[in-house]
């Protein structure tokens, strides 16, 4: 694969809470991009059994330049791990190394990894220092940046969690080489995410390069990183809580989260329900006379031509009852009732309410 030596930065502008996003090609041998983090004397690399023979090693070698101890932590792999028990995996390997407050906490892996070291991190002594090092697509443009971090519930998805900001994301372009084909498809669900709810332009880029970004073509994936991270940083900036503009990144997670939830957890890959969730909402979006059949079209083909499915899952002999118990378990639910990000117009997305009577007609709709 071709080399891509520049390093692009996205800053996240949050007050005292600022920090950086490190685009770029074999950043993880480089002294440079570690430098500057806050000092101290141990580092903890939590990764996972996929990640860890593969990328772990080169970053402890980096690491090692800066801490004068780097300890290692594997968590099995998986989203139906990201609960209580693995967490409690992270803790006891702080607690047994005794680690102090200065230690910094490095989340070499996808999402659950980056949620969960997160979540630790925000909890440890009550907040140490963490670096997102995010290995996949999806974790690059989405989960790893604006410090959401938590765990699942078997109830519902992310329940339990914290706000809590890393000091730095570096996204190595080159670790996307050693994806399935399956995780890529999931990384572009979130990407795609960006056009409608608030980049047209983009949309219409990523429909002339989906190909390319399939193939993985490191020229096409530098750019969607880039301008999917700009996208997610402005959102964050002004909205870091998700008091109200962060919701529109939400965009098809509420019936994708059902998904996830309704199946087992780990049976669909998140962004593979992300981008039914997409062509669900869209399908909401024009049931409430917010969006052309046009765009709904554009949207679910863009999304089949990613390898992500258009077609929802059957979850019970009652589909739309169970899609309908289990979205309002969502964090977006209000008093019960389910609020859904929708496209209101071409690049804009806002959250509405809906009848149960119009979503269980998209659901039945959409389902296979």
């Amino acid at each position: 694969m071709q080399q891509i030596s520049q390093v692009a930065e996205v800053p996240i502008a949050l007050g005292e809470r600022s920090y950086s996003i490190l685009i770029g090609h074999g950043l993880l041998g480089q002294e440079a991009v570690w430098q500057d983090l806050r000092p101290g004397n141990a580092a903890v690399i939590v990764t996972n059994s996929t990640v860890a023979p593969l990328y772990a090693e080169p970053l402890r070698q980096a690491l090692q330049r800066r801490y004068k101890v780097v300890h290692t932590v594997v968590l099995p792999d998986g989203e139906q791990h990201k609960n209580w028990q693995t967490l409690n995996l992270i803790f006891d390997a702080l607690l047994g190394h005794q680690c102090d407050r200065k230690t910094t906490l490095f989340a070499l892996g996808g999402g659950v990894v980056g949620d969960m070291t997160g979540f630790a991190a925000a909890s440890y002594m009550r907040g140490v220092p963490f670096v997102q090092v995010p290995t996949t697509l999806l974790a690059q443009v989405d989960s790893s940046v604006g410090g959401k971090t938590g765990i699942n519930h078997p109830l519902g998805k992310n329940m339990v969690g914290a706000f809590y900001q890393p000091h730095r994301v570096v996204c190595d372009l080159a670790t996307l080489d050693t994806l399935p084909p399956r995780e890529v498809s999931a990384g572009l669900a979130e990407i795609i995410k960006y056009g409608p709810i608030a980049d047209m332009a983009f949309l219409d880029w990523i429909e002339a390069n989906i190909d390319a970004l399939v193939a993985r073509d490191p020229v096409a994936l530098t750019h969607a990183v880039r301008r999917s991270c700009e996208i997610k940083a402005w959102v964050v900036g002004q909205d870091e809580r998700e008091a109200g503009l962060r919701a529109i990144l939400n965009f098809g997670h509420t019936f994708g989260h059902a998904i996830e939830a309704g199946l087992g957890y780990g049976e669909w890959l998140h962004g593979e329900a992300v981008g039914c969730g997409m062509v669900m909402a869209a399908h909401l979006s024009q049931r409430l006379g917010l969006m052309d059949a046009a765009l709904v079209q554009r949207l679910t083909t863009l999304v089949a031509r990613a390898g992500l499915p258009v077609r929802g899952p059957r979850l019970a002999t009652n589909n739309a009852e169970r899609y309908l118990e289990l979205m309002r378990v969502d964090k977006k639910a209000e008093g019960g009732d389910i609020r859904f990000v929708v496209i209101d117009s071409p690049g804009r997305a806002a959250m509405r309410g809906a009848p149960d009577a119009v979503v269980a007609e998209v659901i039945d709709t959409c389902c296979a």
